[in-house]
């Protein structure tokens, strides 16, 4: 009966199930089909012998990245440079989504959304190029100290700057998009309440803490748990294009997919690189599981599964 009712079920929503074939074949196709190559982490692999043919080398990969000594080093800043982007990414998008719903000018307010939302359409490469030419050694900003009689300034020597000047460059090229997602949230929202509100003499501030801030926990609390499980992968276009080979930076800049790939330039090790990002899938599943458990004990209505 159970199996009858199945397939009378399949048949009912048949229609709904064929708009989610296209989607189901893409997750099977280059999801669920491509983590057969999660054996290669675990052989020495080479073109003659294939995926399959290539010998067993147990965690001889994973030990490369033991004993290269920056095991420690990469993994946590990445996980830091991942956190900070999250935190204050959730901050400036939720805060500027808010002061931009409250503009009533229609005009500025497209202006200030297309103004925000351009940097985001900015390819990492044109980023560090603009930047090398303003606060490199020869850069606009050393050429007007100089013309001050005051020392050059390059950006690329300050160390202890760099992991905020990240975060800063970050920011300046993703809150744009992340505020289209949550302005989308605040248009969502009952507007009836918030005349509500004002017929009880509630002012804008109280109306931003009482409604609209607790209207958008759901969509800031997927949002968080989605961008949680790509916490130990960094964003490899903005680190590498950024750094680059730079050596006085790579100690507070230098994160797990940077270092694989300059890794795998000078010694053309596949099973290194397959074991590096094996040992950051599992991270990142640990790490959302936990989240996500964390979440469903505060709110179960906030969690993905």
């Amino acid at each position: 009966m159970k199996k009858r009712g199945f397939w009378i079920q399949v048949r009912k929503n048949r229609t709904l199930l064929y708009m989610l074939l296209p989607a189901l074949l893409y997750v099977i196709i280059f999801s669920y089909i491509p983590m057969f190559g999660i054996t290669i982490a675990f052989k020495n692999y080479n073109y003659n012998d294939g995926i399959l043919g290539s010998p067993w080398c147990g965690l001889q990969n994973f030990a490369y990245l033991k004993i290269s000594g920056k095991l420690w080093a990469l993994t946590r800043n990445t996980l830091l440079y991942n956190l900070a982007f999250i935190v204050f990414g959730v901050i400036f998008e939720v805060g500027f989504a808010i002061m931009l719903s409250e503009i009533t000018k229609k005009t500025f307010k497209k202006a200030a959304q297309a103004f925000m939302f351009l940097p985001y359409f900015i390819s990492w490469v044109v980023v560090s190029t603009v930047m090398l030419n303003i606060f490199g050694q020869n850069g606009v900003l050393s050429n007007i100290l100089n013309s001050f009689g005051m020392e050059d300034y390059s950006i690329y020597q300050q160390v202890k700057q760099w992991p905020i000047v990240m975060v800063g460059i970050r920011l300046w090229k993703q809150t744009g998009y992340g505020t289209v997602v949550y302005l989308a949230a605040i248009a969502g929202l009952n507007q009836e309440i918030y005349e509500a509100a004002s017929i009880d003499g509630a002012n804008i501030w109280k109306k931003i803490r009482y409604i609209t801030i607790p209207g958008l926990k759901p969509t800031i609390f997927i949002m968080f748990l989605l961008a949680v499980g790509n916490i130990f992968r960094g964003d490899f276009g903005m680190f590498y294009q950024l750094v680059g080979n730079n050596q006085l930076l790579l100690e507070t800049s230098d994160v797990i997919d940077t270092f694989v790939y300059r890794s795998l330039i000078t010694t053309p090790n596949i099973g290194m690189s397959a074991a590096a990002g094996f040992y950051q899938s599992v991270l990142c599943f640990v790490t959302i599981v936990a989240v996500n458990g964390f979440v469903k004990r505060i709110d179960p209505d906030y969690t993905l599964f």
